[in-house]
């Protein structure tokens, strides 16, 4: 006998169900068969209180649950429900131009922490490889970023901006997008005492973030977060606390952006009336010897992360490891500098003592 799991996103506890178990009001004994209860009420009472990836499940079950969840309207509430600010007017006209409508926005905004990177292969590609792919991107013209902020499941944050990237200079500045004014200050019903670490800490498990960038001419998109922050700090003189949010994306194999560190910072400061404000939420793009990547180069990088999340497959690496990556760098490039510095001093002994024997013995 077929069972059917059906996860309900609510506070109702998911049911486990056979066809069997819907059994005729008569009692006579007659069974009725899920495929038998009509598509409205399937599409009105069920579907809609799923969340996406159970209705991505649900429609490979029979022919029936894969036409009633591919309408575009059941997907496009649930991108609204999940990043409220995919529902302003000019996302939502976006979303539903991409491929397959809401349903691969969907696909491709999700999955969180799956990096790919085309160059991780066994030999590092040449200068010139390196040019004939840049040339090969379609590098965007504008890309946009939809940001959500919730503390303990209560959104505090929610904005989209556009920025667009073909000027001068945005592709030869270290890129940054920022989603504030230096002027904005976004209250929060965060109660945050001025002291104790143990606050740091619940306010980096409590808050969560998701940031969607978007390539509107491509029609594409990725959620750049990690949803739950890395690491909480507070700054000893301004008292301001700063939450991590970071992923790491393939670059360039053999240079310093083989890997990169896609940094999400939002400063938080203020305590008027023991509350918290927002003050900062903006990204960076960081390789591994701390170097802020400019403009073109991060293009680059996410032009190619967002190909990788269409069918690409790659190497993946957790943050945990680009920092161990970095570590490393660091430590064989102080060893390099004290070899030199080391070679310089005996060179500059061996060339001062020459010159003495030379005057000694002239």
């Amino acid at each position: 006998m077929q069972t059917y799991t059906v996860w309900i996103s609510s506070p109702i506890p998911y049911r486990t169900f056979s066809p069997s178990a819907f059994s005729s009001a008569a009692g006579d004994g007659a069974t009725t068969s899920i495929s038998d209860i009509h598509p409205d009420i399937l599409r009105t009472h069920i579907l809609t209180r799923l969340d996406g990836p159970t209705l991505a499940a649900a429609a490979c079950t029979s022919s029936e649950f894969h036409r009633l969840t591919s309408e575009p309207s059941l997907w496009a509430d649930i991108c609204h429900s999940t990043w409220p600010s995919t529902a302003t007017q000019r996302l939502d006209a976006l979303i539903s131009e991409f491929p397959d409508g809401p349903r691969s926005f969907f696909i491709d905004s999700f999955p969180r922490l799956s990096y790919h990177s085309e160059t991780s292969t066994s030999s590092a590609p040449s200068p010139a490889t390196y040019i004939r792919r840049r040339r090969r991107l379609h590098l965007p013209p504008e890309l946009i970023s939809a940001v959500d902020i919730y503390y303990r499941g209560e959104m505090i944050f929610s904005k989209v901006v556009e920025t667009e990237t073909v000027s001068g200079w945005f592709r030869c500045s270290p890129f940054r997008i920022d989603m504030l004014d230096p002027k904005d200050v976004i209250p929060t019903p965060i109660k945050f005492p001025i002291g104790g670490g143990n606050a740091c800490r619940e306010l980096g498990e409590d808050l969560t973030l998701s940031w969607i960038m978007i390539d509107a001419a491509g029609r594409r998109a990725m959620n750049m977060s990690s949803y739950r922050a890395v690491s909480v700090q507070r700054h000893w003189l301004s008292g301001e606390v700063q939450v991590q949010f970071a992923t790491v994306l393939g670059g360039e194999r053999g240079t310093a952006a083989e890997w990169v560190k896609c940094g999400i910072a939002v400063t938080c400061g203020g305590w008027e009336g023991g509350n918290l404000q927002v003050r900062e939420v903006n990204l960076e793009v960081e390789d591994m010897d701390g170097t802020f990547l400019d403009g073109k180069d991060s293009l680059v990088i996410l032009e190619r992360a967002m190909e990788g999340k269409m069918g690409r497959r790659g190497k993946k690496i957790k943050l945990e490891e680009f920092l161990e990556k970095k570590n490393e760098r660091k430590e064989r490039k102080v060893r390099r500098e004290g070899t030199l510095d080391m070679m310089c001093l005996a060179f500059g002994f061996f060339g001062f003592a020459t010159l003495c024997l030379w005057f000694f013995f002239r």
